[in-house]
């Protein structure tokens, strides 16, 4: 191929050519919201202005930055103006700034955190102010536009969750420069309706359309609500004023309603479970008592008159029984002492002596003979022996040497 072949700094060069050439990037203002926001130590500030469709990168120096009477923040919306140049290096273009302002969005954004502070201050948004959202609510006010979006779908997930709950719109106009008045009489009249939990809200749009629910009047309904409040404004990365005056913040009107409605299939399983346990529970508290009572019966049994006469009936024919088992033991252990007496005695009476060949001898007034010092020749003795006793009179008496 005859193409002529360019390196990457001659391309980068003639584009850098182009973008200087081209009147429309000289000087041209673009509008954007702030993102990546860095403050070099050098002074120089890079940032990014980004719309819903794409995004621009931005460098200001620090000479042009000296001249800000603002810092820029995340999320500001601002006009920045200057012209769009190549930085030949990177073969990337980038806007250099050289003014930067704040856009009306910006400037209501100050307004709001503003109101944000004042309120604040005054208590509002305090932690003690808030009310417990109930668990099992009835009656839910919905305050939103009649047509809109938030009231489908809070009334498709509450129908979902429990058809038995009451839902109660009073209709609000939520965009325009009416929208404030309508929402604030919205909230005070349905805080009159004796609901149980209130549903304030609408869906997603911009910071202008959600402005209303950022107006003191609102948030100073809100705060002033006796009926507990969730606040559903806008998407998930919406914040809105009234979200720190209510209740509690949902992130949607979706998740509003699945907070505020509680689900029936869950409670019904919860009261079957209940029902069981109550009726286990009783069961056995039945049978407890049931159990006490029999145990109550008896011992009436046994110390009313019938119980205790039986009671004593039985106790009296133990008790003979056992006198009869002692008297028996005690006849038998004296039986056989008296025959071990008896034995002793028979061994050491005079009568045993004398079947063995002795004599029992007697003197004068009948005194046992007992030494050969209580006769003399001539006394009359009395001798008894085994089978009978003759008198004889003493001959000669021999004292042993």
């Amino acid at each position: 191929m005859n193409q002529p072949i360019f390196s990457v700094s001659q391309v980068n060069a003639y584009i850098k050519q182009m973008f200087q050439r081209d009147d429309r990037l000289r000087y041209l203002a673009v509008k954007g919201e702030v993102s990546n926001c860095k403050y070099h130590s050098s002074g120089h500030l890079y940032f990014t202005v980004k719309d819903k469709m794409g995004q621009l990168a931005c460098v200001m120096f620090a000479g042009a930055c000296r001249n800000m009477t603002f810092r820029l923040q995340e999320g500001q919306s601002v006009i920045v103006y200057g012209s769009m140049q190549v930085y030949e290096r990177d073969g990337k273009y980038q806007l250099y700034a050289e003014v930067i302002e704040k856009d009306g969005v910006g400037q209501l954004f100050e307004q709001i955190e503003e109101l944000k502070k004042r309120l604040a201050a005054e208590g509002l948004f305090d932690a003690e102010r808030k009310k417990p959202i109930p668990a099992y609510a009835w009656r839910v006010g919905i305050v939103t536009a009649q047509t809109g979006a938030a009231l489908r779908d809070i009334v498709q997930i509450a129908g979902r969750r429990n058809p038995y709950v009451q839902l109660v719109l009073q209709p609000a106009q939520v965009q325009g420069e009416a929208a404030p008045d309508s929402i604030a009489r919205a909230i005070r009249k349905l805080d009159n309706e004796n609901i149980d939990v209130m549903i304030i809200g609408r869906g997603g749009g911009s910071a202008e359309d959600l402005m209303a629910f950022n107006t003191e009047v609102v948030v100073r309904a809100v705060a002033e609500c006796h009926t507990p409040v969730i606040s559903a404004v806008g998407h998930e990365t919406d914040v809105a004023l009234t979200d720190f005056a209510a209740d509690l913040r949902a992130p949607t009107p979706s998740a509003a309603a699945e907070l505020a409605v509680f689900e029936y299939r869950v409670l019904a399983e919860s009261l079957a479970a209940f029902h069981t346990d109550l009726t286990f529970a009783m069961c056995r508290k039945i049978e407890a008592a049931r159990t006490k009572a029999e145990a109550l019966g008896e011992k009436l049994l046994r110390v009313g008159p019938a119980g205790a006469l039986k009671t004593k009936k039985v106790q009296l024919i133990y008790a003979g029984e056992r006198l009869e088992t002692a008297m028996k033991g005690h006849m038998v252990r004296n039986k056989h002492r008296l025959e071990l007496l008896a034995g002793r005695l028979h061994a050491v009476s005079p009568a045993a002596r004398l079947s063995g060949g002795y004599a029992f001898v007697t003197g004068k007034a009948n005194r046992p003979l007992v030494t050969i010092a209580q006769v003399k020749p001539k006394d009359t003795v009395h001798i008894s022996l085994a089978d009978g006793d003759f008198t004889a009179e003493v001959q000669q008496v021999n004292h042993q040497q």
